[in-house]
């Protein structure tokens, strides 16, 4: 499970759950927008070695954003360009360059995610809030929420979830949908602002209009069970299936179990089947539990002692117990329960122990 499926459950499980779109009504006791600052000195920055080729660290995931598409009459942005192939340091001096011509307030966000990273230059989070806050202070959206996230997971010296909820806030109303979607999970624990479902419906569904996997099954999660908006199975499961498609796990799981129960979506059990074997194959204890109560009784597969031992021995390692098919497994015969141990083991080798 990611972390932020992980903070939506808990979230949820306490009682509460958000993303926006630009232009979003500011709801009481939201912050108010900050006016850009004028330019500022820039922090020094530390010298890249020689850039002949590709650096050999690793690439991440992403930069905090994409780079603006190319349009006639403007400068391409070389900067993200090199950063995207894994050019790490050419990326480092285009954007380095970019600050000193222009004081380009996305080459400066750019400058703050290879020190937060540390690829290309020496990882230095002091430096990395440097430049974010530049870029922040000149109304840079994803600054804001690199900050943000600073601010939540205390990072560069940083531990205000208070200010981490205003730059939330600040980038979300710019159109920055992970921020909005982080914005919604604090309107649903209810700490920074008062806990609203409602709010945190708008706020998912604005992030989810922009495609947001994790806000489709936030939202989703809101309409199966009738919180801050009218309870609707159907635009749950068309939510949960297009978190799916984008391979969201959490969706995965709650997608096939909707297909298998035909609940708000035409019941298909072969479907649901495949839909937990391969979220099984990405380690959810919760689909390896459904899949294998699917081999015990034969509907969406054909029933397979083997592997419904196999899945419960798996599920029951990554912390999922089921007193059912521990008497199923129980009830099997000696070559069937060795079958499925044997072809488990690859699985339990690699699980970490239990607390």
């Amino acid at each position: 499970m990611t972390v932020r499926s992980g903070r939506l459950r808990m979230a949820l499980a306490a009682g509460v759950i958000v993303l926006a779109a630009p232009g979003y009504a500011q709801a009481p006791g939201e912050p108010a927008p900050v006016a850009p600052k004028p330019a500022a000195p820039r922090p020094a920055a530390h010298a890249p070695s020689n850039n002949s080729s590709p650096a050999k660290a690793s690439k991440p995931a992403a930069p905090v954003a994409a780079s603006p598409a190319a349009r006639p009459g403007v400068e391409p942005d070389l900067a993200y360009g090199a950063y995207q192939r894994g050019y790490f340091l050419t990326a480092f001096a285009e954007a380095t360059r970019r600050v000193d011509e222009k004081g380009d307030p996305r080459a400066m966000t750019l400058l703050g995610e290879l020190y937060s990273s540390g690829v290309g230059i020496p990882q230095d989070d002091v430096k990395a809030v440097e430049w974010y806050r530049l870029a922040a202070e000149r109304g840079d959206r994803d600054a804001m929420f690199a900050l943000a996230l600073f601010n939540m997971t205390g990072r560069g010296g940083l531990h205000d979830r208070g200010e981490a909820a205003r730059l939330f806030a600040e980038a979300a109303k710019l159109g920055q949908s992970a921020a909005a979607y982080d914005l919604g999970l604090l309107y649903l624990e209810g700490q920074q602002f008062p806990q609203d479902f409602g709010r945190a419906a708008e706020l998912f569904r604005s992030a989810a209009q922009a495609g947001s996997p994790e806000a489709e099954y936030a939202l989703a999660t809101l309409y199966k069970d009738g919180r801050g908006v009218e309870k609707n199975e159907a635009e749950a499961a068309r939510l949960l299936a297009a978190a799916a498609l984008a391979e969201n796990p959490d969706a995965e799981v709650e997608y096939a179990i909707a297909l298998y129960n035909g609940t708000g979506v035409a019941k298909d059990e072969v479907r649901a089947t495949a839909l937990f074997h391969r979220a099984a194959l990405r380690g959810s204890p919760i689909a390896q539990n459904r899949l294998a109560r699917i081999y015990t009784i034969g509907r969406g597969a054909a029933a397979n002692p083997v592997e419904a031992v196999k899945w419960h021995l798996i599920a029951k390692a990554g912390g999922n117990s089921d007193p059912y098919l521990d008497k199923f497994a129980a009830d099997q015969t000696e070559e069937v329960r060795e079958a499925a141990q044997k072809a488990a083991r690859p699985w339990l080798a690699v699980l970490p122990p239990k607390s």
